[in-house]
């Protein structure tokens, strides 16, 4: 999971922990670049705008370290039409406009996690 937001990342951790998830976190685009490049990782949750390098930037290196076998969550304030068409034509396989509740982030990673990739 990468966000910058420290009070939103650490509710987005506690919930995916408490559904039985292994979560990893990064802060920025660089430490989540870095981090992919060490993990195996099967769903990431990519922000959008990030420091040090953008959620598309994260979502490119990490399709390409994965070779595409990662499910990637734009998890994103940005909500326009032209947001989401953007962000699935960058290489994410979902876009999801915060806040999002915890139910709804449960179902979103448990369907990602399902999906052959």
């Amino acid at each position: 999971m990468v966000e910058d937001n420290d009070d939103t990342r650490d509710m987005l951790r506690h919930a995916l922990e408490a559904e039985g998830h292994e979560v990893h976190e990064a802060a920025d685009g660089a430490a989540a670049i870095a981090a992919g490049e060490k993990l195996d990782l099967d769903v990431a949750l990519v922000d959008i705008g990030l420091p040090k390098a953008d959620g598309y930037e994260v979502a490119r290196e990490l399709r390409r370290r994965f070779d595409g076998e990662i499910v990637l969550v734009a998890l994103t304030g940005y909500g326009q039409r032209d947001d989401r068409e953007r962000a699935l034509r960058e290489g994410f396989d979902e876009h999801v406009v915060k806040p999002v509740t915890r139910e709804r982030l449960s179902r979103i990673v448990r369907s990602a996690a399902s999906r052959p990739a």
